[in-house]
Parts: C-alpha cells; sequence; structure tokens
C-alpha cells in the first residue's frame, strides 16, 4: 500500500535498491520495511539475510548479510533476544543450535532444501557402519538431527579447509563428505583426499551444465564466469572462478571485472548489482523456491505474529553444537586459497554411497 510518510532511514536505500527496483516497486515495499525495521526495534531482533534473499529484503531489513557460515557466526555474536532467519529452515535451526537461548523465527517453516531432504540421520549412521574409521564431514546444508551424527559441519566456503584439516588430524586420506555429490567431487579435485560422498544435489546449481557456461564465453567473451561450488564439476572446469557466496561477493568487490557471469541463484546477482554500479551483471541464473518463500510480507508477520518459532531437541542439539561450533571456530579460509582460479586440479576418484 502506498504511504508517503516513510522513514529518512528506509528513504535512504532508495539510491542503493534503485538498481534493482522500479520506483513504484520500491513504494509499495518501503512500508512494510519501515514496520519490520520497527518491530526489530520493539523486539530486540534481529533478522539475519542470506545471499539468496531478495533486494527488498537484503538491502532493505537485513541486519547481517552473508552466507550460512557468516550467518552462523552473526548469530552468536548477536545480543538480539530474536532471530529471524530470512533464509532456509536448516539454517535457522543452525542458528537454534548455536543460540539455545534466544528465540528463533522462520517467516516460512515450509522454506526447506533439496540437500536438506536428501539424507537423514539413520543415513548418516549406516554410512559410519559401512565405513568405519574414516571422519565424517556435514554440509551444513543439513538437517539438526543430521548435525548431530558428524564429526564437523561446512560450508562452500571452508569445505576444502575442513575435509584438509580432519584428514591431517585423523591421519588419513579418506574422509566422508555429505550430502552433496558436487561439493564432494569438487573438493576431491581440489585437496587429493579421497572422498566418499553422498548423491545429493542442489535443485539450483544441478541444472547447469558445461555448454551453458562454453555458450556463455562465447557470447560475452570479456565476461569473467563465477560459478558455486555446488555446480557440476564439468561446469567448474569451464568457469573462471570457483567459490562460495561470501568468496564471490569478494572477487567482485576487490576485482571490479567489467562484465561478470554468476552461476548460482538470481538474487546473488541483484543483491550485489546493488552496490556494484561498475559492473555489468549478466544473469544466466536459477531460482530456489524455498528461498522465494520468505518475503517482507511474511518477515512482518514472524515478528508481530511471533510466529513459527524453532525448536530443537536438547539431546540433538547438544550433539549438533558440537559439530557446527567446530567449524565456526575455524579461522576463515584465506584470501588466496578463495580467490584461486581453480585449474591445476587432482585427478581423484569420489566414492558415491
Amino acid at each position: 500500500m502506498y504511504d508517503a510518510d516513510l522513514s529518512p532511514q528506509t528513504e535512504a536505500l532508495w539510491p542503493t535498491l534503485s538498481a534493482r527496483m522500479t520506483s513504484l516497486e520500491f513504494r509499495a515495499a518501503a512500508p512494510l520495511i519501515d514496520e519490520i525495521n520497527r518491530l526489530k526495534h520493539e523486539r530486540n531482533a534481529v533478522i539475519l539475510a542470506h545471499n539468496y534473499m531478495t533486494p527488498d529484503i537484503f538491502h532493505g531489513v537485513g541486519d547481517y548479510v552473508g552466507d550460512s557460515l557468516g550467518l552462523a557466526r552473526e548469530a552468536q555474536r548477536s545480543d538480539a533476544s530474536v532471530i529471524v532467519q530470512a533464509g532456509v529452515l536448516f539454517m535457522a535451526e543452525t542458528s537454534k543450535v548455536l543460540c539455545p537461548d534466544k528465540r528463533v523465527l522462520i517467516p516460512d517453516p515450509l522454506a526447506g532444501c533439496s540437500l536438506a531432504s536428501s539424507i537423514t540421520a539413520a543415513d548418516v549412521r549406516l554410512i559410519r557402519q559401512r565405513h568405519p574409521g574414516f571422519p565424517v564431514v556435514g554440509y551444513v546444508n543439513t538437517t539438526a538431527e543430521v548435525k548431530a551424527e558428524l564429526d564437523i559441519c561446512c560450508t562452500s566456503a571452508n569445505a576444502v579447509q575442513v575435509v584438509e584439516q580432519i584428514a591431517a588430524e585423523w591421519g588419513t586420506d579418506k574422509v566422508v563428505l555429505l550430502p552433496d555429490e558436487f561439493l564432494a567431487r569438487n573438493v576431491a579435485r581440489q585437496t587429493g583426499v579421497k572422498i566418499i560422498a553422498w548423491a545429493g544435489r542442489c535443485e539450483v546449481h544441478e541444472r547447469f551444465n558445461a555448454q551453458d557456461i562454453w555458450d556463455l564465453r562465447a557470447a560475452y567473451p570479456d565476461a569473467e564466469v563465477l560459478a558455486h561450488p555446488e555446480c557440476p564439476t564439468e561446469v567448474v572446469e569451464a568457469s573462471h572462478f570457483t567459490g562460495s557466496t561470501a568468496a564471490m561477493t569478494d572477487y567482485i568487490a576487490k576485482r571490479k571485472p567489467a562484465r561478470v557471469v554468476l552461476i548460482t541463484e538470481c538474487s546473488m546477482a541483484d543483491n550485489i548489482a546493488c552496490e556494484s554500479p561498475g559492473v555489468e551483471f549478466v544473469r544466466p541464473c536459477n531460482l530456489c523456491p524455498h528461498m522465494k518463500r520468505i518475503t517482507l510480507q511474511n518477515i512482518r508477520d514472524a515478528l508481530l505474529l511471533d510466529q513459527f518459532e524453532v525448536t530443537v531437541d536438547e539431546d540433538v542439539a547438544a550433539r549438533a553444537r558440537a559439530a557446527v561450533q567446530r567449524m565456526v571456530d575455524l579461522p576463515p579460509p584465506a584470501v588466496a586459497a578463495r580467490y584461486d582460479m581453480v585449474k591445476a586440479m587432482h585427478h581423484v576418484a569420489v566414492e558415491l554411497i
């Protein structure tokens, strides 16, 4: 609904959001942005907004923005009483695991993840029986029950670091890495560690193929192609750079390419474009239907109605916390490693369960 009386703080967002919203869209969204920011203050709440949120959420109401690892760290640092997870359910569970004394809300409890739904705690226990003596690393894109069965968690930002470290600690050249098959294959190529992998896939990233990349490079020969490590290996091989959403953001901020292609979820490019006016973004992206369940409207409703609280069984949370905390306590991945163009790769066979 149109409202001419907007706060100065919301009006100040227009120069940033004008890169991806029309003035009419902004005026329609602005009253909700104002109301959400007022409710946050009243409830001592913060909003953790993932990189795949739409720009009105990411730039308009997000207190902390970033990838899964960054948001997990911010959840712990915050002194807020309430956390609203502008992301998907496994992220909200992770926040609750790390912050048991905080109230964690998810604007839409149906905001799931194809990776998180691809594996269960029982699957992990069976894997341990079949592959005894090897460490089990689990992607953060898993349920709290799965995390409770892991030795350590990882994200796409630090998967290489985690696998190398735990292989050294255990004195082994083989590690179980679950549940993303493509992340596992790409980590194996970067580390030389033998990986036992699960056949889970991200429904956004698995849809890209190598021909897509070569067609883009032919159409835009001056563009730099940045792929997410959840993409198939042949997509990684055809791209200029592979990294997490945080690494992609850093890459663009520091290198400022004239033209760039992000092989990931659509809103990623939209959010960076708002802050990178000199960079042209080619957008061959795929939408995540789960992330797009989160809207300004249901964020407002979560705060106003105090609805959709996320809870985790205490025993599960305690065991999951050990795996997640071990990940959070690791130092950030080295920038040089994150900017490695990922061309000199190991040829390591991945054992798919």
